[in-house]
């Protein structure tokens, strides 16, 4: 499962790296909204919440569908600016099928509504499937959809005006100190590009984002199987402090493709595991004979023969297993002499956890 980037015949000069407050904004907007997801970030998001105005703490909760399961696409610019001021000045040229269409896909969570499907502000039918998902989603999405589509330019306002407050209660004493760290980032990218090319810049924006070998495609590893094409202003790949551990990807159709990535931390952190590596080990261990296999490794290093023996099966049926195990990781092994031991790999069962939970919120 990957998103696909199609970027051939793609001049260098339109993959760009850049800071965007606007979609820094999101980012810590998602965090407030989705704790749960940024441990990390449980403090920053606390002292927040604390902070906030009544009005305002009200204002986040009722447009929260715009950025807490996934993010709209309008808040992850194409063209980042160096303002917030100036990026919202962008999304309000937005026309209004495209933002309501938009806002609609985050708010009932699903495809369904995305464009260029018919607009619900025009077309009846669209209108009654968006209002019926968003109903489906909850009493909050309902009323927000209707609000949408009954009056676009008040709800835009009323956002745009929402995230004006954000900046001032607590945004923009968060970007001062998030700016130092994307500027650094940003160096560093852009140097690679410069130099090296798009695989090096790519495979220091994360161990999910890769060139294919005919540099002609940008993979990033998601559980989603989707593809765009670059065009127009190109690629855009933005820096986040507070996105960590989402790889947010703008990929509908009509709009410009974009990547917000987490940039590294201070200090040492492991590289996500592949969608492969953890799909591998999901398939090994959901069979009750690698499960009983394993059981026993966990006690001790043995042979083939010596498992063979304890569970009563062949040679051939726990060679096959242990070599599914072996591919996914899951197993160490040792010669000593004539005979092989195995030993179930502890830190590899033991992330199994944290590395599916990465791959689902990546």
């Amino acid at each position: 499962m990957t998103l696909r980037i199609h970027i051939g015949g793609l001049p260098s000069e339109r993959v760009r790296f850049a800071a965007s407050p606007l979609a820094e904004l999101t980012a810590m907007l998602h965090v407030l909204a989705e704790p749960g997801h940024h441990p990390q970030l449980a403090g920053w998001a606390g002292d927040v919440w604390a902070g906030l105005r009544p009005e305002l703490a009200e204002r986040l909760r009722e447009s929260e569908f715009l950025w807490r399961s996934s993010q709209a696409d309008f808040l992850i610019p194409a063209r980042p600016r160096p303002t917030l001021a100036e990026e919202l000045d962008d999304v309000d040229r937005i026309d209004d099928d495209i933002y309501v269409t938009a806002a609609l896909v985050t708010t009932c969570g699903s495809d369904r509504v995305r464009f260029p499907a018919p607009s619900p502000l025009t077309d009846a039918t669209a209108r009654r499937r968006a209002l019926d998902l968003a109903q489906a989603r909850g009493a909050a999405q309902e009323a927000f959809a209707e609000r949408m589509l009954a009056d676009p330019a008040a709800v835009r306002a009323r956002v745009r005006h929402t995230l004006e407050q954000c900046a001032e209660a607590f945004f923009d004493a968060a970007w001062a100190g998030a700016a130092v760290r994307l500027a650094t980032d940003l160096r560093l990218k852009n140097d690679l590009l410069k130099r090296q090319g798009l695989g090096p810049a790519l495979a220091s924006v994360s161990g999910a984002v890769t060139l294919a070998p005919d540099g002609d495609c940008i993979i990033v590893d998601k559980l989603q199987d989707k593809a765009t094409t670059a065009h127009g202003t190109g690629v855009t790949f933005i820096p986040s402090v507070f996105g960590r551990p989402h790889l947010v990807a703008v990929h509908a159709p009509g709009w410009h493709p974009v990547v917000q990535y987490p940039v590294a931390e201070p200090s040492p952190s492991q590289e996500p595991v592949s969608l492969e590596t953890v799909t591998l080990r999901l398939e090994a261990l959901a069979h009750p004979v690698r499960l009983r296999l394993l059981r026993t490794l966990a006690r001790g290093p043995h042979t083939t023969g010596e498992l063979a023996h304890v569970w009563g099966l062949s040679l051939p049926e726990v060679s096959r297993h242990l070599a599914v195990l072996r591919r996914a990781g899951l197993l160490t092994s040792r010669r000593n002499g004539r005979h092989v031991r195995y030993t179930l790999d502890l830190p590899g069962v033991t992330a199994l956890g944290t590395d599916l939970l990465a791959a689902v919120l990546r």
